[in-house]
């Protein structure tokens, strides 16, 4: 069916699906040499986080030529637009494509169009967000370790305050399934022994939304009344740390983060933000490029897989969960340093000089 859909289509839309492609941010997928090797679909889901571009693109379509050289990766960005992501699905599919690795904008919004791959005998690996649909892989991060990380982390910062302390929660979208992860993780850490005054989902996860809610949340609970932030991941605890500044909240009551984003870490240096957590981008690309390239290459899942999760419908399917790790102003050279994410001289600016040679940045 689907050399049917390549073959068919390839002339009656060849000229409009390069366009749809431009259009998206896409990559056509014609280098020279590569045009009859296996084509492999990335779809990201926004440009807001800043590692979907910066780590996991580069990572991903590094790997794969890794281990197909002759394969091409034909990759949109949907800048968190669901529509925009079904289109570029749409037109993956009508490309005929051998395998699609997809981050949903909206898992439920995109489950048709996994669907739709699915009975065009295209393979969907699930990257980092848990799509709906008949996927055939998923790669990602344990989520609820991701919150218990962060929770965790939170007790310890607040100290004495704890228990009967009181913190605001900034949660992530609601749209994808992670956030429920986190929160739920977070929570069976931080039930019974914090007071949550304000909780917030924040939409895209917009670091100026998380400025506004922090405000709402300042205004309604007194600027002595935070004891602590939890906030989702690094973006948030951005938006949250900018409004407890603007409201003259000093000290700052800790936050937590996730993504060890360059900028957060020198938040952490420098004493704003207490925390994120990072998840080693290079194993999760790794094992997302060699599901992508072994299920566009038509061969078992099987062998690239270490667990299976089970999919809203109830299928179990082949699965790489990953452990993350939590990262203070202590364990940075240890961690996203060591790992390569960041280097000591991007982190170290000359305001934190003082801050890293604490830390034992060089």
């Amino acid at each position: 069916m689907k050399a049917c859909i390549r073959d068919t289509a390839a002339a009656v839309t060849a000229v409009s699906t390069a366009v749809v492609l431009a259009a998206c941010g896409a990559s056509t997928g014609d280098e020279p040499g590569r045009a009859d090797g296996p084509r492999i679909g990335l779809l990201l889901p926004d440009v807001t986080t800043a590692r979907w571009e910066t780590q996991d693109r580069p990572l991903l379509e590094k790997k794969i030529g890794e281990l197909c050289p002759d394969c091409a990766v034909e990759h949109a960005n949907a800048k968190n637009d669901v529509a925009l992501q079904q289109e570029q699905m749409e037109s993956m599919i009508t490309k005929g494509v051998d395998a699609i690795v997809l981050v949903p904008v909206d898992s439920r919004s995109l489950g048709p169009a996994v669907t739709k791959a699915h009975e065009a005998d295209i393979p969907v690996i699930s990257y980092d967000r848990l799509a709906e649909g008949p996927i055939s892989g998923y790669v990602s991060f344990d989520g609820e370790e991701v919150g218990r990380l962060q929770g965790r982390a939170l007790l310890k910062a607040m100290g004495d305050k704890v228990p009967g302390a009181q913190i605001v929660m900034m949660n992530g979208d609601p749209s994808d399934p992670n956030t429920k992860s986190f929160e739920d993780g977070a929570r069976s850490v931080l039930d019974g022994k914090v007071k949550i005054g304000k909780a917030y989902d924040t939409l895209q996860w917009r670091t100026e939304t998380a400025h506004m809610n922090m405000s709402g949340a300042i205004a309604a609970l007194g600027v002595e009344s935070i004891d602590g932030v939890y906030a989702a991941n690094d973006g948030l605890a951005a938006g949250s740390i900018s409004a407890l500044k603007a409201n003259k909240v000093d000290p700052l009551p800790p936050v937590t983060g996730q993504d060890a984003e360059l900028s957060a870490l020198r938040r952490i240096l420098g004493g704003d933000q207490y925390m994120t957590v990072f998840k080693p981008f290079r194993p999760e690309a790794a094992a997302g490029g060699a599901m992508a390239v072994a299920a566009a290459r038509g061969e078992s899942l099987e062998r690239v897989a270490t667990a299976e999760v089970p999919t809203r419908g109830g299928e179990a399917v082949a699965a790489v969960l990953l452990t993350p790790v939590s990262v203070t102003a202590d364990n940075i050279g240890d961690t996203v340093v060591k790992d390569g994410l960041h280097t000591a001289r991007q982190i170290c600016t000359p305001e934190l000089r003082a801050a890293c040679e604490r830390a034992g940045l060089p």
